[in-house]
């Protein structure tokens, strides 16, 4: 494997285990604040984005290259608000967004055309993420402080599949 694709495929494995732990730590903070439905939501996706991780852990091993398990910086524990939330995990999903773009760029400086390949289903899964973060973030601007709205709101949360887990047709399985 190339080494310049290899370094940049362990940079975005490092970003995918940090949004887990960011996902997970918003799901605490909504889970102690009686957010119960945007909790399961938070959860789901930590789970997903190390799902994302373990892809590139296996890629990566696969390839001939050596996936390095990074060490993941501390997330925040206190939010303001949901919207707090939601705006700090749009934010989130916009620098990941830069990095598989960065990954995509050295694919193609390198000519490596598999990986490129590869990457293309994290190019498609991140226009998802940023459109369901700004299509919750909307909808929580539009409630406001309305204390009913945001009942229902969480519980719709709770109640939707907004993002399908991932499966065995979704990529690279390894």
């Amino acid at each position: 494997m190339n080494t310049r694709v290899e370094a940049a495929l362990n940079d975005q494995i490092q970003k995918e285990a940090s949004s887990s732990q960011f996902y997970l730590a918003m799901a605490s903070w909504s889970e102690n604040n009686g957010l119960n439905g945007t909790a399961k939501f938070m959860y789901s996706h930590s789970d997903e984005e190390r799902f994302h991780m373990l892809k590139l852990v296996k890629f990566v091993n696969e390839r001939g290259g050596k996936a390095i398990v990074p060490p993941v910086e501390k997330p925040p524990v206190e939010f303001n608000d949901l919207v707090n939330v939601f705006e700090l995990l749009l934010q989130h999903e916009i620098s990941v967004t830069e990095s598989i773009n960065n990954l995509v760029d050295i694919c193609l400086q390198e000519k490596d055309y598999t990986t490129h390949n590869f990457v293309q289903w994290y190019v498609s899964e991140q226009l998802e993420e940023e459109a369901l973060a700004r299509m919750v973030l909307d909808k929580l601007k539009l409630i406001g402080g309305d204390k009913g709205g945001m009942y229902m709101f969480d519980r719709d949360l709770e109640n939707a599949t907004m993002q399908p887990a991932p499966s065995k047709d979704s990529g690279y399985n390894g």
